[in-house]
């Protein structure tokens, strides 16, 4: 078990239609989403590739805090700002902090592998558990098969299907939403993408012609072809 910083962007979305807002423009569903609790969830670009994944939290009625990887909330938030016409919800950066906890499921919300993140202004580290690395956090990644901006997820590039994480931050039973028909078309068709997220040894991605994107020892992040996994 340890710590590590866990470098975030962070935005706060509040008002009285923050949460219609955000439910017309992202890939999860959030009418079930209460106030503590948080899900994962993609916003896409009209044409259905990924334009940031981000976790969108419930802090209150008419306020949510939405997180993505450092680097890209100016992406989150022009994409919010984009079809925000008449809507009466601000939309704000927040200096918060997050903390990654990984090596055991903890209390709290559960994040990518077994662990959980704590996010806010204010937010300490566990005093029982020693300090991680970044390197440590990048293996629990890739141990998790888990994608990240910037590598396994490139802006207006990525589809959700080859992230393997559509389970986690897709609703197929919601309404519309834009970048939508991309998404349900290919899950109605049972369709599989072009290429898939694998956790690898380095020697294994290279035999199956695999593009490799995060890397920790001899694992590795790699988007492997259909037609190699089907062999």
């Amino acid at each position: 078990m340890f710590w590590c910083e866990y470098p975030r962007d962070v935005v706060q979305v509040v008002g009285p239609d923050a949460a219609s807002y955000l439910q017309s423009q992202l890939s999860q569903d959030l009418r079930s989403l209460q106030v503590g609790e948080s899900a994962w969830s993609f916003v896409l670009q009209p044409t259905g590739r990924v334009e940031v994944l981000l976790r969108v939290w419930r802090t209150a009625d008419e306020t949510f805090v939405l997180d993505a990887d450092a680097g890209f909330g100016a992406a989150m938030v022009a994409r919010l700002h984009r079809f925000k016409i008449r809507v009466k919800a601000d939309i704000e950066p927040l200096e918060w902090r997050c903390i990654a906890v990984r090596g055991v499921q903890g209390d709290g919300l559960v994040a990518w592998g077994d662990g959980y993140d704590l996010l806010g202004e204010h937010v300490a580290p566990p005093a029982d558990l020693p300090e991680g690395s970044a390197e440590q956090l990048l293996a629990a990644r890739i141990d998790a098969v888990w994608p990240a901006m910037g590598s396994e997820i490139v802006p207006g590039e990525t589809i959700p299907a080859e992230t393997g994480i559509t389970g986690a931050a897709v609703s197929f039973t919601k309404g519309c939403y834009p970048g939508q028909e991309l998404v349900e078309r290919m899950d109605s068709r049972a369709a599989t993408a072009p290429r898939l997220l694998r956790r690898l040894a380095a020697s294994d991605a290279v035999r199956l012609g695999a593009t490799v994107t995060s890397t920790s020892g001899d694992a590795v992040l790699a988007f492997v072809p259909r037609a190699a996994l089907a062999g």
